[in-house]
């Protein structure tokens, strides 16, 4: 779907400063934003990508005064995160009556495409225009979602979930009631003290050798995607929300709960039960152990880190020797 600035104005009530016919055909973050990207600015922590981002329109608050030169075409609105939620909403509805149209008039069999030797079990459902890999093992009662692309040699257990849109590399397991791609939590405070839904357009990217424990769930990018990365273990019952990156060979085990937009190097270790803050970026080869918080950047690589928020093990460790101290006392 295509936009120019002047249109983007007129529907979310806004006011345009620069070049009121610059195009965006896609959603990006702002940090990744490209020509013919649309990107939005509302969270402070992100004001030095503003001058860096080379989208072709930013919508930006209306208060918002540069600092700097802004290579995008700026649409002033009311409140940047509400108007980006009333814009994906827009958005996806356009999207459903779109698919609503196809699925009526596609024939299945004509649109979606199988491998070799590909194995489908009972009750299970393959979308349209989806492609799925050379012998992929596909049990009973696995949805599979429209436009989907699953790799070779996967296997997917009774009660998979994969929304549409979806992108599974080769040899991927999915143990039992796993879902890809479902929506993040994202939600905009109203006036009233209510909550309105933020739709998700992103997908899900995992990437070759990749193993997802039972009742796991991966939400799809509010924009742009979620990737997990190529050869990475997740244990069961763990959360990875929208927007996460996960590093190749990073490793979870289970109960983990990962929050929005967080960036996971490679080689990483999570012990059961670790909780990541959102927006933050943890270096390579970082080892969490079991229960840690982590509330802030990790950007030395190597390190163990306990507690909650997590500190290096070393310091944890003295820590609790003053602990044990005083509680003798």
């Amino acid at each position: 779907m295509e936009f120019t600035a002047k249109q983007l104005a007129q529907i979310l009530r806004g006011t345009v400063e620069g070049d009121e016919n610059a195009k965006a055909t896609k959603f990006a973050k702002i940090e990744h934003g490209k020509p013919g990207t649309l990107c939005f600015f509302a969270n402070p922590k992100y004001e030095p990508y503003v001058y860096t981002c080379k989208a072709s329109i930013l919508l930006v608050g209306k208060d918002f005064q540069p600092k700097e030169a802004v290579a995008p075409a700026l649409v002033r609105v009311d409140n940047a995160y509400k108007a980006i939620a009333d814009l994906l909403k827009y958005v996806s509805e356009k999207k459903k009556k779109a698919r609503r149209h196809r699925s009526l008039h596609a024939r299945w069999f004509l649109t979606t495409k199988f491998g070799r030797r590909v194995y489908v079990g009972a009750f299970s459902f393959v979308g349209h225009h989806t492609t799925v890999g050379d012998n992929t093992i596909i049990h009973e009662h696995v949805y599979i979602g429209d436009d989907c692309t699953i790799g070779r040699n996967c296997i997917f257990y009774p009660g998979v979930h994969i929304y549409p849109g979806m992108v599974i590399g080769d040899n991927v397991i999915l143990h039992s009631g796993v879902v890809i791609g479902s929506d993040g939590f994202g939600n905009v405070p109203q006036p009233d003290g209510t909550w309105e839904k933020i739709e998700h357009l992103g997908n899900v990217i995992i990437g070759n050798n990749v193993e997802i424990g039972a009742n796991t769930t991966v939400d799809r990018a509010e924009m742009e995607s979620t990737i997990i990365g190529n050869g990475v273990k997740i244990d069961n019952l763990c959360q990875i929300a929208h927007n996460v990156e996960i590093g190749d060979n990073t490793v979870m085990a289970a109960q983990c709960g990962i929050a929005g937009s967080a960036k996971i190097g490679k080689n990483c270790i999570l012990a059961g039960q670790v909780g990541i803050v959102g927006h933050i970026t943890i270096a390579d080869g970082t080892t969490i152990g079991a229960q840690a918080g982590v509330i802030g950047n990790i950007r030395k690589g190597g390190q163990t880190l306990l507690g909650s928020p997590a500190i290096d093990v070393k310091q944890y460790m003295k820590a609790y020797a003053l602990f044990r101290q005083a509680a003798k006392e």
